[in-house]
């Protein structure tokens, strides 16, 4: 007799590598609000967020952030926004 009460026994995890950390946080002015949008290291979206909650301000204790998102590196990872907007982004690099 187990011990399951009639419950199946989850199965193992699967051994697929997980996705990349997020390397840059680029929090940026979008139609009159601020977002927060994670980056990999190759620039590649990963997630947005409202820029007004805790979790920025957990992400980003003790980081100084760069003043500007206007590199070409930025070009294609931030085409719906405004050269203004990008101008006065800030880009954080976060620890891995």
């Amino acid at each position: 007799m187990s011990n399951t009460y009639g419950m199946a026994i989850p199965g193992g995890h699967s051994g697929a590598s997980h996705r990349a950390p997020a390397r840059y946080l680029v929090v940026i002015d979008s139609e009159g609000s601020k977002v927060a949008r994670l980056f990999s290291a190759q620039r590649e979206a990963m997630g947005e967020f409202d820029a007004g909650t805790d979790d920025v301000v957990r992400l980003t204790r003790g980081l100084t952030p760069l003043h500007g998102a206007t590199g070409r590196e930025w070009d294609k990872p931030l085409a719906g926004h405004s050269e203004a907007e990008r101008k006065a982004a800030a880009v954080y690099t976060l620890e891995l």
